[in-house]
């Protein structure tokens, strides 16, 4: 199957939705984010047995299920259903234009509704019997997807793509082998991911959950901060032609996926993999290293991610590293949607939202970890000028996907966020 992306026929990254600590509005999280925010990271003490965590948390109030799909009620889903929200008006039109069964869903996510399930358990446990209204079903992978589905009232291909941290960044390739096959005219992809017990406690029986505020790649690193939250997009393809809004201005024009498969949990220590999908997404994208402008970094915090990480960008960018940080000290580590998030991160930053064309900041201790290539990491009110930027997502068991979106258009003379019809010719 061909997954070239053309310069005619683009993948258009058209309407966004998203919920995220750092805000539900594209203006609020890209303010927050270009600040380095960490007002969305929040102390718990009902989510780890031991002791309390600082996690991201969404701090919004979310909706309720309707009663006629109350087979999906879990908070997994309302976080869906509030994201969806944003873009359902755009989905009701392209299925007046396209068909409901010409618009596919993929969904990456991890946790699902396992924390209903841990709600039913403490009742079974208290109660001797399960809440009436539980259902296993609410905790599988499936769920998310087939309920966004039914809401929708959508009827094209749907499912849900679960390989840990690289989930909802590998639903944008799947995605584009959907538009690029003639399967479906529109795909809404992305990933939520909500806060449950038995994700906390599992990564902390890894002793990979930090004392505090997590450091990516600082020498003090002791590990991760777990977080929530979500993202929506609608993908279609667009000829440049007829593309005359924002939405059209703004491309998936590369992706990578590698399997490197050296541990259950542990990444191969050079980032064999991790090359590979960074490699491959500026392939697709037909640009050279040194066309990157942002690298949003994976950057977990972990001892190992980060020493592999650093050392796989290093190789594949080597001179021209371009501007990098991880924004997992804003939100935490959100797993599953992880890649959904940052994706959204990297669309807002090339977006006409960011007209002064900021970064997001590395918030960190600033101390360096000697034994790992040193970054150039974003300082505070860094401002770049923004054409192709680059997203990476590497989960357990060495499943690995790097996205590039690009601005297609100069957004900079049109405050009112209209692209103009100049397409850049790097792309």
């Amino acid at each position: 199957m061909d997954t070239t992306v053309n310069s005619t026929t683009p993948i258009a990254i058209t309407h966004l939705g998203l919920c995220t600590p750092l805000g539900q509005s594209p203006q609020t999280a890209l303010d927050n984010l270009v600040a380095g925010s960490t007002d969305g990271m929040q102390w718990r003490d009902d989510l780890l047995f031991e002791r309390s965590v600082l996690v991201g948390q969404v701090p919004f109030e979310l909706p309720q299920i309707p009663s006629a799909l109350a087979q999906f009620d879990t908070r997994n889903n309302q976080l869906t259903m509030l994201i969806a929200q944003q873009i359902q008006p755009a989905v009701e039109q392209a299925k007046k234009h396209y068909g409901s069964q010409r618009i596919g869903i993929v969904i990456g996510t991890s946790t699902s509704g396992i924390a209903t399930g841990e709600s039913a358990l403490s009742e079974l446990h208290s109660q001797g019997e399960f809440p009436r209204d539980y259902d296993y079903a609410k905790q599988e992978l499936g769920d998310t997807s087939q309920f966004l589905q039914a809401y929708l009232d959508l009827t094209g291909p749907s499912y849900t793509v679960s390989t840990a941290c690289s989930s909802s960044a590998k639903v944008f390739a799947s995605a584009t082998r959907l538009l690029n096959a003639g399967v479906c005219d529109m795909v809404i992809v992305g990933g939520v991911d909500t806060l449950c017990q038995l994700t906390l406690n599992g990564f902390h029986s890894l002793e990979s959950i930090s004392t505090g505020h997590c450091q990516p790649f600082s020498q003090n690193r002791d590990g991760i901060n777990i977080g929530e939250g979500g993202a929506l997009f609608t993908l279609e393809k667009v000829s440049l032609d007829k593309a005359a809004t924002e939405h059209a201005a703004i491309v998936l024009s590369g992706f990578g996926e590698s399997s490197d498969a050296h541990h259950i949990s542990a990444p191969h220590p050079e980032g064999r993999g991790a090359v590979e999908a960074m490699q491959a997404a500026l392939t697709m994208a037909g640009l050279q290293p040194k066309q990157i402008d942002y690298l949003n970094l994976h950057g977990t915090a972990t001892p190992k991610n980060d020493a592999m990480e650093s050392r796989a960008v290093q190789q594949v960018f080597d001179q021209t590293l371009p501007a990098c940080s991880s924004t997992k000290p804003l939100t935490g580590h959100t797993l599953g949607a992880a890649g959904a998030i940052e994706a959204a991160f990297c669309y807002l930053l090339l977006s006409h939202y960011n007209q002064q064309q900021y970064l997001p900041p590395q918030v960190w201790d600033n101390q360096r970890d000697p034994n790992d290539p040193s970054l150039p990491l974003v300082k505070p009110q860094t401002q770049a000028k923004l054409t192709h930027v680059m997203s990476n997502s590497f989960a357990f068991g060495g499943s690995n996907a790097s996205l590039i979106l690009s601005r297609q258009y100069d957004f900079s003379a049109n405050n009112q966020g209209t692209a103009q019809q100049e397409i850049n010719q790097d792309v």
